[in-house]
């Protein structure tokens, strides 16, 4: 198969986004309308559909990670990982959701703080607790739990089976040969269609934060003239990296992020109120545990309020719709390991990082405000680009601390853009595992054509509510996949039964032979 062998899904795809793009340049109001009322509709009809299916994810990699599946490879018996600890952890986190944490450490706590649920006053010491916990229960376990059932069936398909790293290729179990034709034709186009539409979006927030940040720092207008700018800038950046491949640009990157990250949260920490952060952290992640189940369930029938719709329900139907980019991304890094070792690093390494994270800066943030009167809650609802600067300037060294938060927001940017050509490649050239770089790149100017011209329109929020209103159809695949993967895995472990048995009775029938002699 040749690298740059591109189907009918590469094409479709190609066109219905090129339609879609159009619609939001040429009629930017009606794109957000048609949007904003399908999303409210599909959130007030079916969000008890969404609590319920990632509650079920999550359970179902519990059970994958302690089941008897645990031991299982992904890839041979005899196969070793393909990168390290540090490197895959600093890989399947940049492309997950580094960039959001940034942007939301600071910006979602403070939210709640002074916007909490449940009735509760804003700007207390009770709707800080509830800040701090919702934080935790949407960045936490739940969204990595969606992440870890795609990311492990198309693992185990690829690497286990050998069958190529399409979303269609994991329900073979269940649809046999027809996933060569046009169910599983239909499965990869709305995959495809979806990631090209997160990615987009995420490109154009970004490109926000990145000139909120310089503005911040250095004092860069924010206009569109400038933004138009730091797309062409960002682009020429992950289009190199795109062109190194996974094992240098990717991975470089990632390992240049997590180390940032890490430096940044570190500083904020041991400079700043550390007794109460650490304090935060601990309180609130029994909080968080305390209350899963009642937070993973809530809705509010009687009351009809909108609270968990705009946030909870919006953010499940978010990571669904970015897991066909983020699983597929985190399958390709992951071969070598076994289940519960994919598991439990998918699952809980990213959740105790963003628990860290929330609790240093978000809780810095609450902190200042609460106790301090530094008036970080007027100015993050006044523009909630420069939450993070904000934060970082009651910090000493806050002009470097600023200049390092906007290279973290760059290299997070550049890399997701540059994993979501790696995966759009992969999708859309029958599944290969390094597709010809001519796709990659365009891929690469199709994803920043489309966060230009709907930041030029106006256009963007449509984009971003219209991918969110797609993860409801991908949401029944994954509940689908679910299927597939207990069906494969249970067939392999019924074979490794009757391997044991075989191979038993051969020793118990040479033990007799020896015996006889």
């Amino acid at each position: 198969m040749k690298k740059g062998n591109l189907g009918p899904v590469f094409y479709i795809s190609v066109i219905v986004i090129t339609l879609f793009v159009a619609w939001g340049f040429v009629s930017p109001e009606n794109l957000a309308t048609s949007s904003s009322n399908a999303l409210s509709f599909i959130t007030t009809s079916f969000g008890w559909f969404y609590l319920l299916a990632t509650f079920i994810f999550l359970v179902f990699a519990v059970y994958l990670a302690f089941g008897p599946f645990g031991k299982i490879k992904l890839g041979d018996d005899d196969e070793d990982p393909e990168y390290s600890y540090f490197t895959w952890f600093a890989m399947l986190f940049s492309a997950g959701m580094g960039i959001g944490l940034v942007f939301w450490g600071v910006a979602e706590p403070i939210y709640h703080y002074t916007a909490p649920p449940m009735n509760v006053p804003g700007e207390t010491p009770e709707a800080a607790r509830i800040a701090l916990r919702y934080s935790f229960f949407h960045w936490g376990l739940h969204p990595w739990a969606i992440y870890t059932i795609v990311a492990l069936a198309l693992a185990y398909a690829q690497f286990r089976k050998g069958e190529s790293g399409l979303i269609s290729s994991t329900f073979k179990p269940i649809l046999g040969d027809r996933v060569h034709g046009p169910i599983g034709k239909g499965i990869d186009t709305f995959a495809t269609i979806a990631t090209a539409f997160g990615v987009a979006t995420s490109l154009g927030l970004g490109t926000l934060q990145i000139n909120g940040g310089l503005n911040y720092v250095l004092g860069i207008p924010n206009t569109i003239v400038v933004q138009m700018i730091i797309i062409l800038v960002v682009t020429i950046l992950y289009m190199l990296s795109a062109t190194t491949g996974l094992n240098k640009g990717i991975r470089y990157l990632s390992n240049l992020n997590l180390g940032l990250a890490i430096g940044l949260l570190l500083f904020v920490i041991i400079f700043g109120p550390t007794s109460f952060i650490l304090d935060v952290l601990t309180t609130t992640i029994g909080d968080y545990l305390g209350a899963i189940i009642p937070m993973s369930f809530r809705m509010t029938p009687f009351t009809q309020g909108t609270w968990v719709g705009a946030w909870t329900i919006f953010y499940w139907a978010w990571w669904i719709a970015w897991a066909p980019f983020v699983g597929t991304f985190i399958a390709r890094v992951s071969r070598g390991r076994t289940i519960k070792e994919f598991v439990l690093g998918v699952l809980l390494v990213p959740t105790i990082f963003g628990a860290i994270w929330f609790s240093a800066f978000g809780g810095s943030a609450i902190f200042f405000d609460l106790f301090e009167q530094r008036g970080i809650s007027e100015a993050v609802n006044s523009d909630i680009t420069t939450a993070l600067f904000i934060t970082l300037e009651q910090f000493p060294l806050s002009a470097i601390l600023g200049t390092l938060a906007t290279l973290l927001i760059i290299t997070f940017f550049v890399t997701s853009a540059d994993s979501a050509t790696f995966v759009l490649g992969m999708l859309t050239s029958k599944g290969v595992l390094n597709p010809a770089t001519s796709t990659k790149l365009i891929w690469g100017l199709l994803q920043s054509s489309i966060a230009a011209v709907l930041l030029w329109s106006g256009g963007l929020n449509g984009l971003q509510t219209a991918s969110i209103v797609a993860a409801l159809p991908f949401a029944v695949i994954v509940v689908m996949m679910i299927f597939a993967l207990s069906k494969a895995l249970n067939q392999e472990v019924r074979e490794q039964k009757r391997k044991e048995r075989r191979r038993i009775k051969k020793l118990e029938e040479l033990l007799k032979e020896s015996e006889g002699k």
